[in-house]
C-alpha cells in the first residue's frame, strides 16, 4: 500500500474536476481557489428578499445582515459598507424586504460564499416602514408624542373601554386579568377587526364611539402582536391622529416588547402585553387591601407613639414647680412689692417729717415776727379811724379818737394831749 501511495504522489493532478479519482483528487485548496476563480467571474446582479438577522453596530466598518428568499427558508450572508445601508432609509431593519445589488465573494480560507451589496433598496414593507419613519418624525415635531400631553390613568376605573378583536385572545388577556385583580370591574367591550383593511376605520370609530361614553375613565386597544404587516394599520396616520384627539386616558397594548407602531408613542401609556395592560388599569385589590393594613397598623403605631410622647410631655409640664404651686411664680414679685412699698412709705414718712419740721420752724418764726406776738409782749397799736397806724405824736392832734388794739381785745381812745419825741443827743 505504501508503494501504491508513493505512486501516486507523483501523479500530476487532475486538470478537471470530472478527471479526479480515488488515487487522483484535487487538493482541498485546489478545489477552494477553482471556486473563487468562477465566483469572481460573475457579474453583479440584483436579488430581493427579507431581512431577517441585523444588529447595528455603530463605528465598524462593515456591516452584515441575512437575507432570506421570502418563499423558502434559504439564506446567505450580506456584508455591506454603513454608508449604504443608511442609503437605504430608516425603514432598513428585521423584518424587511428589500432589492440589492450585489457582487457574490467566496473567501477560500473558510470556504464560505457570501455576497457584497452595492446598492440596497427598501421594497414593500420596507417602503411602508420608510414612510412610517418619515411620518413617525412629523408628527413628533408636531408634539404628538411629547410627554406633557400624556394624561395619568385614572387610579380605578368605573369602566375600562376595551378595542380589541373579535373573539381574540388579547380580551381575554385583559379580562380575566383585569378581573382578577379587581374583582367586579365592568367593561365596554367594542369587537373590531384589528388587521387588515377595515382596521382603521373600525378602531378610530370604536375610539372616537368610547370617548364619548361618560363613565369610560380609560381606553385599552389590545391585540396580541403580530408580524410587522399586521401592525402596520396601527401606525396610520388617521388613526394616530384620533388616538391623540381622544380626552380619555389611553392604553396602547397591540405589540410585544419588539413591536413599535405609532400608536404607542401617542398613547398615554405603552403597555407591552394585553396583560400588561391589564395589570395597569386596575389596581390589584389584594395588595390595596395588603397596602390599607399596613398603613392602618402603621398609623396605629404611630399614634401610640405620639400619645405616648405627648403625655411623657406632659407629665414633665405637670411636675414643674409652677405647676406645682402656681402662687410660687408671684412670691418673688410679691416679695419685691412689699420691699418698694415699703422703702416708699418710708420715704415718705422722711419727706414729711422734714417738712413738717421746717413747717414748725417757719410758723416759730412767723409767730416771732407777728405783731400779735408783739402785743402780747405789752405793746398796743393806735389808729386812725381810717386805719392809719400811729408812729408819731405829730400825726395826732388834740381830741382826735383813735383805736387802740391790745394783746386781748380792742379800745376807742380820745387824745387829750401830746408829746413829740426828743432825738437823743448826738
Amino acid at each position: 500500500m505504501s508503494s501504491d501511495l508513493q505512486g501516486s504522489a507523483h501523479t500530476p493532478p487532475a486538470a478537471k474536476a470530472a478527471d479526479t479519482t480515488r488515487d487522483n483528487p484535487w487538493p482541498l485548496r485546489r478545489l477552494t481557489e477553482n471556486i473563487k476563480i468562477y465566483v469572481d467571474r460573475m457579474s453583479t446582479l440584483w436579488v430581493e428578499g427579507q431581512v431577517v438577522e441585523y444588529k447595528p453596530r455603530p463605528g465598524t466598518r462593515m456591516a452584515f445582515f441575512v437575507l432570506r428568499d421570502v418563499d423558502t427558508d434559504t439564506s446567505m450572508t450580506v456584508s455591506a459598507f454603513p454608508g449604504i445601508l443608511d442609503q437605504a432609509g430608516a425603514g432598513f431593519e428585521e423584518g424587511a424586504r428589500i432589492v440589492t445589488r450585489v457582487k457574490p465573494v467566496f473567501w477560500e480560507r473558510r470556504g464560505t460564499l457570501n455576497l457584497r451589496a452595492e446598492e440596497v433598496h427598501l421594497q414593500g414593507i420596507g417602503d411602508l416602514l420608510a414612510h412610517i419613519e418619515q411620518l413617525r418624525r412629523r408628527l413628533s415635531a408636531e408634539g404628538l408624542f411629547a410627554s406633557e400631553r400624556k394624561k395619568p390613568l385614572p387610579f380605578l376605573p368605573r369602566t375600562v373601554g376595551l378595542i380589541c378583536g373579535r373573539n381574540a385572545k388579547a380580551k381575554d388577556d385583559v379580562i380575566v386579568n383585569a378581573s382578577t385583580r379587581w374583582p367586579g370591574i365592568s367593561f365596554e367591550i367594542r369587537e373590531v377587526a384589528v388587521q387588515g383593511d377595515n382596521c382603521v376605520r373600525e378602531v378610530t370609530a370604536a375610539l372616537m364611539e368610547l370617548d364619548g361614553l361618560a363613565h369610560v375613565d380609560v381606553i385599552v386597544v389590545a391585540r396580541g402582536g403580530g408580524s410587522v404587516e399586521d401592525l402596520l394599520p396601527f401606525s396610520d396616520e388617521v388613526l394616530v391622529r384620533a388616538a391623540a384627539a381622544v380626552g380619555t386616558p389611553l392604553v396602547s397594548a397591540i405589540g410585544h416588547e419588539g413591536d413599535a407602531p405609532l400608536l404607542d408613542l401617542v398613547a398615554d401609556y405603552r403597555a407591552s402585553t394585553p396583560t400588561d395592560a391589564a395589570r395597569r388599569i386596575v389596581p390589584d385589590l389584594a395588595q390595596e387591601l395588603d397596602g390599607l393594613q399596613r398603613s392602618v397598623e402603621a398609623m396605629r403605631v404611630g399614634m401610640h407613639t405620639r400619645l405616648v410622647r405627648e403625655a411623657h410631655a406632659l407629665d414633665l409640664l405637670v411636675k414643674r414647680p409652677v405647676l406645682q404651686q402656681p402662687s410660687a411664680v408671684l412670691d418673688g414679685h410679691t416679695h419685691a412689692l412689699d420691699t418698694h412699698t415699703t422703702a416708699l412709705r418710708h420715704a415718705i414718712e422722711r419727706v414729711l417729717e422734714r417738712e413738717v419740721t421746717a413747717l414748725t420752724q417757719a410758723r416759730a418764726t412767723l409767730t416771732a415776727l407777728s405783731p400779735q406776738a408783739t402785743l402780747e409782749r405789752g405793746y398796743s397799736l393806735l389808729r386812725s379811724p381810717s386805719g392809719k397806724i400811729m408812729r408819731s405824736a405829730a400825726d395826732v392832734k388834740k381830741g382826735d379818737l383813735l383805736e387802740g388794739i391790745l394783746a386781748e381785745g380792742r379800745l376807742v381812745t380820745q387824745v387829750v394831749g401830746s408829746t413829740r419825741a426828743t432825738l437823743p443827743p448826738a
